[in-house]
């Protein structure tokens, strides 16, 4: 019998992901996989972070659990269509990022909106 979610693994897609180790999208993803949640990283080139491809395209993927922004909301509009066809149980709107727009849209497809912080959910073992 297979499940929808294999234990407390969260697919989390990575939207705005950067290369650069300075960045809270590179920790997020580095951390996201240290804590062993399968992550599809998202961002404007493709690169590599943690072993962990960073991709351009929007694949359609099953089972997402998160989306986690590292976008500005001007960023975001383009993503959009893209978030809602994921149909995830939540997005969460990391610092920086809040986007009321995003968010009423998000409630509006059954999608629980976040304003929280990636790393510190983690670390918190609140993700």
């Amino acid at each position: 019998m297979e499940t929808s979610n294999n234990g407390d693994k969260k697919l989390t897609v990575v939207l705005g992901a950067s290369p650069n180790p300075a960045r809270y999208s590179y920790l997020a993803v580095s951390r996201l996989k240290a804590h062993g949640h399968p992550v599809v990283a998202i961002g404007q080139r493709e690169a590599e972070i943690a072993g962990t491809p960073v991709i351009k395209d929007h694949p359609p993927l099953e089972n997402v659990d998160t989306v986690t922004l590292y976008l500005n909301p001007q960023r975001q509009q383009e993503y959009y269509d893209y978030i809602l066809q994921l149909r995830p149980k939540r997005i969460i709107f990391n610092p920086g990022t809040e986007n009321e727009e995003l968010e009423q849209l998000a409630s509006q497809h059954g999608i629980r909106p976040m304003e929280a912080c990636t790393l510190v959910l983690l670390s918190t073992g609140q993700y």
